[in-house]
């Protein structure tokens, strides 16, 4: 494995909403900087799963597929990123939003 250069420092992050536990997100958004385009949250066996997955929208099913580009943070890390999720995150599950181009907006798809 690989180490990843991510965007921010560990001690940049600060925490910005309750713990909520675990998600996924991609290198695109934690390690390329990008903004979340795409998030999803999805009913879990886990206690300490929050259900949500994020993605900056571009990446195509063959690098989703590689274990190597996702990782599990806490969402409050993801928050940190892009802190436009944060009106989102108490979606109930089976919420799927996708960013409003241009804008810290998400619609909501399902």
């Amino acid at each position: 494995m690989t180490t990843k250069d991510f965007k921010l420092k560990a001690e940049e992050i600060v925490e910005l909403v309750p713990a909520m536990g675990g998600c996924f997100a991609t290198d695109k958004i934690t390690v390329e900087g990008m903004k979340v385009g795409y998030m999803y949250r999805e009913e879990s066996d886990e206690q300490m799963d929050s259900g949500w997955s994020f993605f900056s929208g571009t990446e195509d099913q063959e690098y989703v597929d590689n274990p190597d580009n996702l990782m599990i943070y806490n969402v409050n890390t993801i928050a940190n990123y892009d802190r436009a999720i944060i009106p989102y995150l108490d979606y109930p599950f089976g919420s799927e939003l996708e960013r409003v181009e241009g804008t810290d907006t998400f619609k909501l798809l399902t």
